[in-house]
Parts: C-alpha cells; structure tokens; sequence
C-alpha cells in the first residue's frame, strides 16, 4: 500500500494519500510568521493504521524546514507535539 503526503497549499492542508486516494488530512492556515494547525482527521475506512502521525509528523517537518513557527490548535496536532519534544521549540 503506497502512502504519499502532500501539501495541498490549493485547499490549505496536507494530505496522506493511500493508493492515490485521500486517507486523511490535516488543515491549517498559513499566515506570515506561522502554521496554524486547525484540524486533523483520517477517514473511517483508514483508521488504525498509523497514518494521522505520519501525516502530522510530515506537515511538523515541512514548517520546521520552512522555518515556520506553529500554533496546534487542533489537539491531535498539540499532543503529537507534546510526545514528540524534537517539534516542541516550534511551538509559537
């Protein structure tokens, strides 16, 4: 099962990608200085399987590489940072 995550910046959200098809996504605004992350879902058919981390593992990493600070409204977002301390000195 191939996953791929891609910055859809057209509807504002990463999105984890099995098979091709939409699995989950996570929104955000992107203002100047920041990456507001508002909400984080994965379909029902794919649940279990890992995918909201890796999504917002992923989404994390792409605002560190832009040197982006984050805000994690949404709280799948907040307790990821929260577990993983390597994104905690993103946190605006």
């Amino acid at each position: 099962m191939p996953i791929e995550i891609v910055d859809n910046s057209t509807e504002s959200r990463f999105e984890i990608l099995v098979d091709g098809k939409v699995a989950g996504f996570a929104d955000y605004l992107l203002l100047p200085t920041k990456v507001v992350f508002t909400h984080t879902e994965v379909l029902p058919a794919y649940e279990g399987q890992g995918l909201a981390g890796k999504l917002v593992g992923h989404a994390l990493q792409a605002s560190a590489d832009t040197g982006l600070r984050v805000e994690p409204r949404c709280p799948y977002v907040a307790k990821y940072i929260e577990r993983h301390p390597e994104f905690q000195e993103l946190v605006a």
